[in-house]
């Protein structure tokens, strides 16, 4: 379980998509109204496209390290992330199979959610149509107030992990949602402990839009090699 949160932590978390307001542009924010908002938005969510910068600061060292690609997700618990630079990296879910294939070293590492699915998925769809009181029931949420990022309005979340398993992991989250499209911009995932941090950031984020099955299925070559991580 351990392995499968980490894998998530080191690039598989990603923020909300959900749709947009007309009073987004003149409304002062407040947490009840924020949580009512994705309350509302959260049941119009089907699926979402979008480019990802995803860094991962190592803080005692001020090491930074950075990958980019592109994301595709559905709500009926399909995913897929292909990641191009600096290393090619694949990242394919559905329902409880995650595969990770990395092609250069011509291997799949694949992974059974089973049991942890409702675990690992506070992570892998968090935002993506999560309602306000969803939220409230597995975090502590705090308003930040807003914050210009890529020069858009948005509002700002702490969310503080309720589950004892979840804080050993991760001792919060910061994410910042689009008011202007109520689409992911940014998230940061802060690690328990260390101190160290993921920075997940958005961009030509589309919500809605069609995705074949096609797009979920498998297209690595068939002589990789195949691995069932069990810690």
């Amino acid at each position: 379980m351990k392995r499968v949160l980490a894998l998530i932590f080191c690039g598989m978390i990603f923020a909300a998509g959900l749709t947009g307001s007309l009073r987004a542009q003149k409304f002062s924010w407040t947490l009840e109204s924020v949580l009512k908002q994705l309350d509302d938005e959260s049941k119009g969510f089907q699926s979402l496209t979008a480019n990802i910068d995803r860094t991962k600061v190592t803080v005692v060292v001020n090491d930074k390290s950075t990958e980019s690609g592109q994301m595709w997700v559905r709500r009926d618990d399909k995913m897929r992330i292909d990641f191009e630079k600096p290393d090619k990296r694949e990242i394919l879910r559905n329902g409880n199979a995650l595969d990770v294939y990395t092609p250069k070293i011509s291997r799949v590492e694949e992974y059974d959610l089973g049991k942890h699915r409702a675990l690992v998925d506070q992570f892998l769809l968090l935002g993506f149509g999560t309602s306000g009181s969803s939220l409230e029931k597995s975090y502590l949420v705090t308003f930040l107030g807003e914050e210009a990022i890529d020069g858009r309005r948005t509002v700002k979340l702490e969310l503080t992990p309720k589950s004892e398993d979840v804080r050993g992991q991760v001792s919060k989250i910061h994410i910042w949602v689009d008011i202007a499209t109520w689409l992911p911009a940014q998230q940061q995932f802060f690690e328990t402990g260390s101190g160290d941090y993921l920075l997940i950031h958005y961009t030509n984020v589309v919500k809605n839009v069609r995705i074949n099955d096609q797009q979920f299925k498998p297209n690595w070559p068939k002589n990789v090699s195949h691995i069932k991580p069990t810690s």
